[in-house]
């Protein structure tokens, strides 16, 4: 946590703001909830975090803004797991799997020496679920229509690329990037590697330049330093998004997941109290 206190901010005349994304937020939605909270006039994102990811999340304010491109150059860090042997269309977890194959051949020493083709510059295809513009349009508005487009490819660094665990089907890693590389473009291309396809199901990004998402603040702490509005001034309700309207970010899928795991541990935990319980006798 950074040693400087929220308090001691001054976002008007300009700030650079260190937080801690949550998961299935939007960048978007981040910006527009700390604006939102602290009245900030003018404010934007030093690079975009996917929905799934998680960590740094680089907020400048007021002047502060003028800094935004010079942020986003730096090298960035990421963590995250890898699971081998499924693909998806986004390849993450945004979307459902599409595809699966062996995995369980692999040794560690093969999974490890294909590392080594993705260090230095590298040509990578950003996917088609990504802000990447085509004739206009961001790509995953194509792509949530369900329609295909081509996506040029372009060099990108891979500056580090480490593997911390592997125990299959998942395999940890930490990374070091240049600038506009996707970690989830990195899952498929790794997949494609070792045969048996891949995808991205966790990304956290640690660091960004010198900054780190130790030091950085909960969305949930940046709230808390919501100004109490003018007296006179009414509570303006917020308005809620119809519910027809399509998901913003894309996640059913991502939200199904989560529905069967907690109604999978719910059915486990029922199980395990039937049993505690033993048997019952049957009415005469």
């Amino acid at each position: 946590m950074s040693t400087k206190s929220l308090a001691d901010f001054d976002f008007e005349t300009g700030e650079v703001l260190l937080l801690d994304k949550p998961l299935t937020w939007t960048s978007f939605d981040v910006v527009r909830k700390v604006k939102n909270a602290l009245r900030i006039k003018k404010i934007g994102h030093a690079g975009t975090l996917d929905p799934l990811a998680t960590g740094l999340l680089i907020l400048c304010t007021g002047r502060k803004t003028k800094e935004i491109d010079q942020i986003q150059a730096q090298e960035k860090e990421y963590t995250g797991t890898f699971r081998l042997g499924e693909t998806t269309p986004s390849f993450d977890l945004e979307t459902a799997v599409d595809m699966a194959r062996p995995y369980a051949h692999l040794t560690e020493e093969q999974i490890r020496a294909a590392v080594t083709p993705f260090l230095g510059l590298i040509q990578q295809t950003p996917p088609l679920f990504s802000a990447v513009k085509i004739d206009g349009k961001r790509a995953y508005e194509i792509a949530r229509q369900g329609l295909d487009a081509e996506i040029k490819s372009k060099t990108v660094e891979i500056k580090a690329f480490e593997l911390t665990r592997i125990a299959l089907p998942e395999v940890d890693f930490r990374i070091v990037c240049s600038k506009g590389t996707y970690v989830r473009s990195l899952a498929r291309d790794f997949g494609v590697a070792l045969g048996c396809g891949a995808h991205l199901t966790r990304l956290v990004r640690t660091r960004i330049g010198e900054f780190r998402v130790e030091d950085a603040f909960s969305l949930e702490a940046i709230q808390a330093l919501r100004p109490p509005r003018p007296e006179g001034e009414s509570d303006i309700p917020r308005r809620e998004r119809p519910k027809t309207a399509p998901n913003r970010a894309g996640l059913q899928y991502f939200a199904a997941l989560q529905a069967d795991a907690l109604a999978a541990k719910e059915h486990q935990a029922a199980a395990g109290t039937a049993a505690d319980a033993g048997p019952t006798e049957a009415p005469e």
